[in-house]
C-alpha cells in the first residue's frame, strides 16, 4: 500500500493501474515519469489519447480501426480485394501486416465465439462478412483465428455459413502452436503460416 502525499498523484496512479498489464508498481513509475516531463509532452500524450477515443472509427468494410470511413488497407488498389483474411481483432491485423507476406484485405470479427463468456455469433461481425461474400467479389477467405478452442469453434461456424458460396476457404498452416494467440507469434512463423495456408476442410482430420 502506497502512502501518497498528493491526492492528484494517487488518482493518476489509480487510473494507470486500470490498464491491462500495468501493475501497481508500474503505474507509480509511469506517473512519476510523467510528473518529470515538460507540460507540453504530457499534454501531447493526453490529447492523443482523448482524440483517439473520440475520433477513431471502424472501417465500414472490414471493421479495422481507421481515421476515415474506409481504412487505408481497403482503399489500397494494390491489394487483392478477392482475398479476405478473417481475424479476431485489430492486433492480429497488425501482426500479419508486420510479416509483409499478405497482400489481400481483412475482416475483423471483434472477438471469437465463447459461450463461457456469453459471446455468441450475433455479437461478432459475422453477418457483414457473409454480405461481403454474397457480393461475389471475394474468391478466397483465409481463416486466421488463433488456434484455441474458441478460435476453432468460430472457424467451424463461419465455414458452415460460407460452405454454400462459391468461395475457397483456407486456414493458416499450423506453424502457430495450438493454444497460442496470433499476436504473440513471431513474424517469420506467422508469415509462413499465411503463405502455406491449407484448404480448411483438410484440417478436419488433423
Amino acid at each position: 500500500m502506497n502512502n501518497f502525499s498528493s491526492k492528484l498523484l494517487e488518482t493518476a496512479v489509480n487510473e494507470l493501474a486500470k490498464l491491462p498489464g500495468i501493475g501497481r508498481k508500474t503505474s507509480v513509475r509511469l506517473a512519476l515519469h510523467l510528473l518529470r516531463q515538460n507540460n507540453s509532452e504530457v499534454e501531447a500524450l493526453g490529447n492523443a489519447l482523448i482524440r483517439m477515443r473520440n475520433e477513431i472509427s471502424f472501417c465500414k468494410i472490414c471493421f479495422n480501426v481507421s481515421d476515415t470511413e474506409i481504412c487505408d488497407i481497403c482503399n489500397d488498389k494494390g491489394r487483392d480485394a478477392g482475398l479476405v483474411c478473417v481475424v479476431e481483432d485489430v492486433r492480429d491485423v497488425m501482426a500479419i501486416e508486420n510479416t509483409s507476406q499478405f497482400k489481400g484485405q481483412y475482416h475483423v470479427l471483434g472477438g471469437v465465439i465463447s459461450p463461457m463468456d456469453g459471446i455468441g455469433p450475433g455479437d461478432l461481425n459475422i453477418e457483414p462478412l457473409i454480405k461481403r461474400i454474397q457480393q461475389g467479389n471475394v474468391k478466397e477467405v483465409i481463416m486466421a483465428l488463433s488456434p484455441t478452442m474458441e478460435g476453432d469453434t468460430t472457424n467451424f461456424y463461419i465455414y458452415k455459413r460460407l460452405k454454400g458460396f462459391n468461395v475457397f476457404i483456407t486456414t493458416i498452416a499450423r506453424g502457430v502452436s495450438i493454444g497460442d494467440n496470433l499476436e504473440f507469434t513471431d513474424e517469420i512463423t506467422l508469415g509462413r503460416s499465411i503463405t502455406n495456408r491449407l484448404p480448411y476442410e483438410t484440417t478436419f482430420n488433423r
